[in-house]
């Protein structure tokens, strides 16, 4: 039997959820934070622009498990404007947006403004000032996760996401990691 590694990281923006990058363009890859044993994979992915939560393991069958429909992914959304109630109704309820060039129904989903950000956010990447017009932030809980999925659900209410943070995977959350650390955990309990 083999003994598998898992880690937890704070995926800082501007890194992308893999370790190799065939293209010509110099791209930040995970293996730049940390030096992780062959065979190491991330569950689930987090864009570019996106940052927060992302879990690591040597092991492909906890991989399978965290990324079924029954494992939740808490997303914290910094949206352009003063997002209202019906626009979190209609998070709630499932949007339609655009997937692999069909179009798709979001699952219902929970949703809710914040007030108060948590201290995992931290002071994060600088989006634009007052200058131009008010944010504010929800949060988002998924079971789906398809592709860029937060950010075109927001946008499809009528609030385009700027900062997209994930805090939260099952039970494991972000806590006090900051960007770019890294955690070596002896199993996810997820």
């Amino acid at each position: 039997m083999q003994n598998h590694q898992h880690f937890i990281i704070h995926k800082p923006h501007g890194y992308l959820s893999q370790f190799v990058y065939e293209k010509k363009r110099h791209k930040k890859l995970l293996g730049e934070l940390h030096d992780f044993p062959i065979g190491t994979m991330a569950i689930g992915r987090l864009d570019e622009d996106s940052e927060g939560l992302l879990l690591l393991t040597t092991d492909g069958m906890i991989s399978e498990i965290v990324r079924s429909k029954t494992v939740e992914k808490e997303y914290l959304a910094q949206v352009d404007g003063i997002i209202t109630n019906e626009a979190i109704e209609q998070l709630q309820n499932g949007v339609e947006i655009g997937f692999k060039g069909i179009r798709y129904t979001t699952k219902k989903c929970q949703a809710k403004i914040i007030t108060v950000l948590p201290d995992c956010i931290g002071a994060g990447r600088r989006i634009r000032d007052e200058r131009h017009g008010p944010t504010s932030w929800l949060s988002i809980t998924l079971t789906e996760g398809k592709f860029r999925q937060v950010r075109k659900m927001t946008a499809a209410v009528g609030f385009p996401t700027l900062r997209l943070l994930r805090i939260r995977v099952g039970t494991i959350e972000l806590n006090g990691l900051k960007a770019g650390e890294v955690m070596k955990v002896e199993q996810f309990h997820i």
